[in-house]
């Protein structure tokens, strides 16, 4: 809807840079978004580069199927993990992605 290029997957420096320029303009989170129903997460490594880089809350979403997948973001580093879609479709998978983030 943007029009706006997406940052490439292989590019987190230009998510770290993006990351860090929003903090320092005043934004209170970053989100990094694979987009609604991807394919594919947002890079653990993307999300480790972003999180080590700012001071701010970092939600990630898009792509996030399997409470497995959810744990994995969440070492990563996202403070917040969105799901949508996936939980559409198995109302109970939102209590097995809370469980596996929430275990240790």
């Amino acid at each position: 809807m943007s029009n706006s290029i997406p940052i490439p997957a292989e590019k987190e420096d230009i998510a770290v840079c993006t990351a860090i320029a929003g903090e320092m303009l005043g934004l209170k989170l970053i989100y990094l978004e694979a987009g609604s129903g991807a394919n594919t997460t947002v890079p653990p490594e993307m999300i480790s580069r972003v999180k080590e880089n700012i001071k701010i809350p970092l939600i990630v979403g898009g792509g996030i199927k399997t409470p497995e997948r959810a744990k994995i973001i969440r070492n990563s580093g996202a403070d917040i993990v969105v799901v949508g879609n996936a939980i559409e479709k198995s109302k109970g998978l939102i209590r097995e992605i809370a469980d596996a983030i929430h275990s240790k």
